[in-house]
């Protein structure tokens, strides 16, 4: 599972290199998620804006990542399509997370701007 990783003042934005999150890459997308999170980094932004689909498996993981932090970090959504987002209001999880429309809009979030 390919992640590219980026720091932006105190921001870690995290861009899976997929076009499906689905259960095939699962849990290895949130193995690699929570080992950043283990390093230390907890304002947490992920670009979805290479990914065309999830499933609910990528969604459990999400919901796993989120509970990792427990509340001492951050966990930002952005650039996600159109399907993706009515995944997120069907299910009431864009109730749970924060979901942004880009990255600026993320890292006005996540550092505080």
């Amino acid at each position: 599972m390919k992640l590219e990783t980026e720091k932006i003042d105190q921001a870690t934005i995290l861009t899976p290199v997929v076009r499906r999150l689905d259960a095939s890459v699962a849990l290895r997308f949130k193995e690699a998620v929570a080992e950043v999170i283990q390093q230390g980094e907890s304002r947490l932004i992920l670009d979805f804006s290479r990914v065309d689909f999830i499933d609910s498996s990528c969604l459990g993981a999400l919901i796993s990542l989120l509970k990792t932090l427990s509340g001492k970090g951050q966990l930002v959504l952005c650039s996600l399509n159109s399907n993706i987002k009515a995944m997120f209001s069907l299910t009431r999880m864009d109730r749970v997370f924060t979901l942004c429309g880009d990255r600026s809009e993320a890292l006005a979030i996540v550092n505080g701007g």
